[in-house]
Formats: structure tokens, C-alpha cells, sequence
């Protein structure tokens, strides 16, 4: 037990690296994650060694250890794909030539979206809220609302719900709610029928 302890206090003393980013309320990156001109919504969650880069997490998200997320592209259309030609700081230390070429694309991944260990989204791509990433995905293209996807390259395997419970679900956009509406609605997201008749009520 002393051993566990003690493992799990160096794992978390590696810190995370969060540069240029926003972290909504109630949100954490574990330790050795890097956490890179992202922004972070409330009441979400990045596990350990995560990379995320240039990326917009909505609310309520869980990602687990891992994951990597956007990050920036090589110019694929110069003679060289190397850095050494272009003009920003990185990590190699020669610089032969400063061509301009830094394209921040960004990746978008809705709200209460779960990621599964291990797990690749390619930059520029749109995660649907309420969708399913499995374990070590690579997912290049965009995944719609609450839609399961698995494999390399990532395939829809199935939508959580009937496309009718789909549109009444994000019609509600429950991951606005106040903390207050949170604690009276929390207690049907068990049944998604009863939480959309009850919220309709309200």
C-alpha cells in the first residue's frame, strides 16, 4: 500500500504543461499532460500524458490517459518537411532558411464526449457531442453527435441512441445548464426518455 502511495504521489508531482490554454471550472489535466493553446469547458477531465494541441474541449468530456489531440502540420508542399527552413522556434537547433509556415489548425470536440485510452484525433477534426471514442482510435475524419467510433482509421460502429432521442438530446443542450438546474435534472440522467420529459417541463 505504502509503494501505491508513494508511485502515485512521483506520478503526479511530474505536473502537467498547460501554455496559452483555458481550464473551465471544475476541470483538471493530470501530470505529464501537455495542454497547448486549448481551451478546456467546464466539469471536464484530461487523464495522464495527454497531448493536446490547438484544440476546443466543450463541457463535461472525459479524456483518458494517452490521448493525443490536434497538434500542428508540416508544410508537405515545400521541397523539405523540416523545420530547419522555417522561421519559428522548435526543437531542432539549425535554421538553414526562415520561411513563414505555422497553421494553427483547430480541433473541435463537442461536450460531454468520452475518449478512450490511447486514442488519436487528427488536427482539424470535429468530435459531435455526446460521441464515443474508443481505445486507441485514430480518427481522421469527423465523428457526428453521439456516434461510437473505433478502429484505425476509425470507423462509426453505432449511434448510442435512435436518431429521434439524438435530436431531442442536443435540442435540450443540457452542458448549459446552471449548477442549480444541474442538481434537479442530474437525478434523471440515468433515463434519457424520463431526463427529455422531465427537462421539456420545465
Amino acid at each position: 500500500m505504502i509503494v501505491y502511495l508513494l508511485s502515485k504521489l512521483i506520478k503526479k508531482a511530474r505536473l502537467a504543461s498547460i501554455l496559452d490554454s483555458e481550464i473551465g471550472r471544475g476541470s483538471k489535466v493530470e501530470a505529464g499532460s501537455s495542454f497547448v493553446n486549448s481551451l478546456m469547458m467546464r466539469h471536464s477531465f484530461c487523464g495522464y500524458d495527454c497531448s493536446i494541441i490547438n484544440a476546443e474541449i466543450g463541457s463535461f468530456c472525459s479524456i483518458a490517459n494517452n490521448v493525443k489531440i490536434g497538434g500542428v502540420a508540416h508544410p508537405m508542399h515545400f521541397v523539405s518537411t523540416s523545420p530547419v527552413f522555417l522561421s519559428h522556434k522548435d526543437s531542432v537547433g539549425a535554421k538553414f532558411a526562415q520561411h513563414d509556415f505555422l497553421p494553427a489548425v483547430k480541433t473541435i470536440v463537442g461536450h460531454d464526449v468520452w475518449i478512450g485510452e490511447g486514442a488519436f484525433i487528427k488536427a482539424g477534426i470535429c468530435v459531435g457531442t455526446g460521441a464515443v471514442v474508443g481505445m486507441g482510435a485514430v480518427v481522421t475524419r469527423d465523428v457526428p453527435p453521439y456516434a461510437i467510433v473505433a478502429g484505425n482509421p476509425a470507423q462509426v460502429i453505432r449511434k448510442r441512441f435512435s436518431e429521434e432521442m439524438i435530436e431531442s438530446l442536443l435540442l435540450t443542450e443540457w452542458w448549459s445548464m446552471g449548477e442549480s438546474e444541474l442538481h434537479v435534472f442530474g437525478r434523471y440522467m440515468n433515463d434519457p426518455e424520463v431526463f427529455i420529459r422531465k427537462i421539456s417541463h420545465r
